[in-house]
């Protein structure tokens, strides 16, 4: 059975930002790439007043409308041809199979490396294996509670929180991806209190995942709240064997987006 492609290049994809950029996080760290975010996402993530909102939540509390095509990006990379990576975020791109998979044809034609970020809410199969699997889960944590208001101001509800839950701990998915794909590393969101350890812990365990895949990340929206976990995390990155990635787009840039 053939797997799905994009077959219209001039279509708009759910794609809201293109743009290059220094992968900031996880194992690809320090390499430019070009980032391809798309829109819609399965979680509606808030972690808690140290962490606030999803940095990109635009692209799933708040979606916007996707705005470029495929030639769109084809166009980016041959105005950039020093850059031979690509980083798939959103919002959840394994929500659009087919350009994930059309994705993997034209990386594979240009020698591109792809890192796919994903919170492992859906396995993705591709005609061609992505080079990097970034799953990030979101533990309870990260679950919104009824009454506070969203980056726009909309009240969150148990519909919301539903919608959060549906997805948020698919470990046969993230099974799939793991097995399917060339690489992977697991980079999990660390509060400044921790509280979601036990449960990344009992993950790390029914995944097998060896301690130099476990990439973890502090928690923050904006650099006041994001240096808050830096010292909590780095310090059970050290107790635990672990690795500790940064967040240095946002020490860089702050709230600004398409950096």
């Amino acid at each position: 059975m053939s797997l799905p492609r994009i077959t219209d290049y001039n279509k708009v994809l759910p794609v809201n930002e293109l743009y290059t950029a220094v992968q900031a996080e996880g194992s690809r760290a320090g390499y430019p790439t070009i980032v391809i975010r798309t829109v819609g996402c399965t979680h509606r993530c808030w972690f808690q007043e140290s962490g606030g909102w999803c940095d990109s939540w635009y692209t799933s509390i708040h979606p916007e409308k996707g705005q470029f095509t495929f030639n769109d990006i084809i166009e980016m990379y041959n105005k950039n041809p020093h850059i031979s990576e690509m980083m798939l975020t959103g919002g959840s791109p394994t929500m659009h199979p087919a350009l994930v998979n059309e994705l993997t044809h034209f990386a594979n034609e240009r020698g591109i490396f792809i890192t796919i970020e994903t919170e492992g809410s859906h396995f993705v199969k591709t005609d061609y294996p992505i080079g990097l699997v970034s799953i990030s889960p979101k533990f309870s944590n990260s679950i919104p509670k009824v009454g506070i208001k969203t980056p726009q101001g909309a009240i969150v509800d148990e519909r919301m929180i539903k919608q959060h839950n549906k997805f948020r701990m698919n470990v046969e998915a993230m099974d799939q991806m793991i097995e399917f794909h060339s690489d992977f590393h697991l980079k999990p969101v660390l509060d400044k209190d921790l509280t979601m350890l036990p449960e990344l812990e009992d993950l790390i365990e029914m995944l097998n995942i060896p301690n130099d895949k476990i990439w973890c990340m502090p928690a923050g929206d904006d650099i006041p709240a994001l240096l808050e976990s830096y010292g909590p995390v780095m310090n059970i990155v050290r107790d635990r064997g672990w690795r500790f990635t940064g967040r240095p787009h946002i020490i860089g840039f702050g709230t600004n987006r398409c950096v």
